[in-house]
């Protein structure tokens, strides 16, 4: 038997949450999984169709669960947001690319002797730490433990850490649906590529020879 509710509770990073049904019963368990679309994922408030299952102890989980909203949809609105995944697909894109280039940039400028070897060093040893610092946070977030706080994964970003942090967010799909994070992080982009800019300039080069670089070496 089919059955409609609202989820509530939903934790995005570990997966899962709990479904009210409308009109009062049972509250239910649901899981990421047992979801039949994978385009998206739930939020709370969400009204959702699932099937109900007894587990052991009285519990109950929802299983071959669908967003209401998909179902009732009419063509026009299928339309609409075929569109929408279309554009959520370019943008998913768009970060990757960005990457790329400013890898590329950056081993160039490295090449030509505007960047020493040792930034260019450090931007790859940072991402890597950054990777690492994302998965234990993921982990944590599942396994209920001490999470890495948002401000030093930022930090790391700001750093030259961030092609890292696009590579664990695409990968390990973490802190993707957090807006407040997104735009954080993105801030940590553009001071990277505006300091990568300001080295090409006269007043750059004088900045980073003539006092950066001999304070670094003491």
């Amino acid at each position: 038997m089919k059955l409609q509710g609202k989820v509530t509770n939903w934790n995005d990073d570990k997966g899962f949450g709990f479904v009210e049904p409308n009109g009062g019963g049972v509250r239910a368990f649901v899981h990421i999984k047992a979801f039949n679309s994978s385009s998206r994922r739930p939020v709370n408030g969400e009204i959702i169709t699932y099937k109900l299952v007894s587990e052991n102890n009285n519990r109950y989980k929802a299983t071959n669960i669908k967003f209401s909203r998909d179902i009732n949809r009419s063509n026009g609105r299928s339309g609409a947001h075929s569109t929408n995944n279309r554009n959520k697909g370019k943008s998913s894109i768009l970060g990757p690319v960005f990457t790329v280039l400013f890898c590329i940039g950056l081993f160039i400028s490295v090449f030509n002797g505007k960047v020493p070897v040792n930034v260019g060093f450090a931007y790859l040893v940072i991402s890597l730490i950054t990777i690492l610092a994302y998965a234990k946070d993921k982990y944590s977030a599942q396994n209920n433990r001490w999470r890495t706080p948002e401000a030093t994964l930022h930090f790391f970003s700001l750093i030259g850490g961030w092609p890292g942090a696009l590579i664990a967010q695409k990968i390990l799909r973490h802190k993707t649906s957090k807006n407040e994070f997104i735009s954080t992080y993105r801030i940590t982009v553009f001071l990277n590529v505006g300091v990568l800019l300001v080295v090409y300039t006269e007043e750059g080069q004088h900045l980073l020879h003539n006092i950066i670089l001999p304070l670094l070496r003491g």
